[in-house]
Parts: structure tokens; C-alpha cells; sequence
């Protein structure tokens, strides 16, 4: 028997189903616009060192003149980072920078954690910055990429006076951009928007007329008067022709 687009329990499944996208589309969107330690505030991006934090911009002079970049970089070349405090109390800190290569692709999950785990990260190192007290509040490193991939940047402030540390663990692409969500978005959305036709009846009766194309008249069109089947009426004027 035919089932109704909109019995109950199929809406009750559709629902709950929509509600599982939507909130991984809420998910996604909460994290689309920040890279670990990185996130972007009015077009900045921001570097969330601890409970300190520093405007972060990336620059390749030779090939892009004064273009700038939030983390990911375009062109396996020569680029420059520029870390400007945003807490004078940063001036009376130790802090370093280093690169790694992206060895174990953490991606765009990569945590301190993660970097405290690492077997041997001196040897993953491509580029390091020693610590020191920079006066004008801004730390710049230069370094040329030698290939394309996935890096880490890690950035670490040591308190002037306790032992403590703080750093910032963020991920960046070199000679491309890493789309990271951006596949399993416009997924959720392809799902979201095949769920929707489903609940409708939509996709059925498309379905429908694409695999199963009708040869026969529906019940309700046989019982109107005067209305046959059309196999039944093309028997019939055989059998008339022939007589």
C-alpha cells in the first residue's frame, strides 16, 4: 500500500535527522573561522597565547609584496612572520617561535598535547626562533619553505617571574589552501537538502518516474467511467480490425 509523505513516523524520523545536521552545521560554523591558537576578530587574526593574546600576520615580500596572510600560506618562497603583542606584559617575556612539519597531520586539531607527544620534535623542526625580551612588542621570523604541506607553528611566553609557560599551537598550509571543512559542509548540505525533498514526497516520486516509468493507469484513473486500461484497449482494436 502507498505510505504517505507525511505519516508521523516518518516526520518524526525526518526531524530528528534534520536536528542531527543542523547542529553539526552549528559545530562547523563555530569553528570555521579559527586554526587552533588562530582566530580571526574584524578581519585580524588573532593569536591566543594562554590568557595573552597577539595580532598574527604572515608576508611573502618577494612574491606577493604586501600582501597578508592568516596562517595559511600561498607560495613555496620566502615569507616572513610578524607576531605584535597585544599585552605590554608579553615585553617582559621569554617567548620563542618554532616551525615543524606537520609529520603526524594533526591538521587543523593540533593542540599542545599533541606537540608534548611528539617522539622527537627537534627533529621535526624546521625553523626556530630563540626566546627573548623584545622590547617593541613584536616578533618577526623569516624563513623560506622548501615544500609544499602541512606545518605547525608553535608559540611559547615563559611569566618573567613563576615558572609557568604559555603557548599557542596553530596549523597553516604552504603553497595551497587546506579546505578543511569546507568538503563535509557542502556534504551536510547536500544531505540536508536530499532529506528535505524525502520528507516531502519529492524524491520518491522522482525516483519513481526515473527507474519505474508508468505503463499503467492508477487505480483511481481505471475507476472512472469510461476509462480502460491501455493494454486492454489495444486489444480491443485488434480484435475489431480483425473481425
Amino acid at each position: 500500500m502507498f505510505s504517505p509523505p507525511f505519516s508521523p513516523h516518518r516526520l518524526g524520523r525526518t526531524r530528528r535527522f534534520l536536528a542531527l545536521i543542523m547542529a553539526g552545521l552549528v559545530l562547523l560554523s563555530s569553528n570555521a573561522n579559527s586554526h587552533g591558537g588562530v582566530v580571526y576578530d574584524e578581519d585580524v587574526c588573532v593569536l591566543n597565547i594562554g590568557f595573552l593574546m597577539a595580532h598574527f600576520t604572515g608576508y611573502q615580500p618577494q612574491t606577493r609584496g604586501a600582501e597578508e596572510f592568516c596562517e595559511d600560506i600561498p607560495e613555496v618562497a620566502e615569507s616572513v612572520f610578524v607576531i605584535d603583542y597585544l599585552h605590554d606584559f608579553m615585553k617582559e617575556m621569554q617567548v620563542d617561535f618554532r616551525i615543524i612539519k606537520d609529520v603526524e597531520s594533526f591538521g587543523r586539531y593540533a593542540k599542545w598535547d599533541d606537540i608534548q607527544g611528539l617522539d622527537d620534535i627537534e627533529r621535526d623542526t624546521i625553523f626556530y626562533l630563540p626566546a627573548e625580551k623584545r622590547a617593541n612588542g613584536v616578533l618577526t621570523a623569516n624563513h623560506r619553505f622548501e615544500e609544499a604541506g602541512g606545518y605547525i607553528g608553535i608559540v611559547t611566553a615563559r611569566h618573567p617571574t613563576e615558572d609557568k609557560a604559555y603557548n599557542a599551537v596553530f596549523f597553516f598550509q604552504v603553497g595551497g589552501t587546506d579546505y578543511g571543512y569546507l568538503p563535509l559542509f557542502a556534504t551536510l548540505i547536500v544531505l540536508l537538502q536530499l532529506t528535505y525533498l524525502a520528507s516531502t514526497g519529492t524524491l520518491q516520486r522522482f525516483v519513481r518516474r526515473r527507474v519505474y516509468p508508468r505503463t499503467e493507469l492508477t487505480r483511481a484513473e481505471r475507476s472512472r467511467p469510461g476509462c480502460a486500461r491501455p493494454g486492454r484497449a489495444r486489444t480491443r482494436r485488434a480484435r475489431t480490425d480483425v473481425e
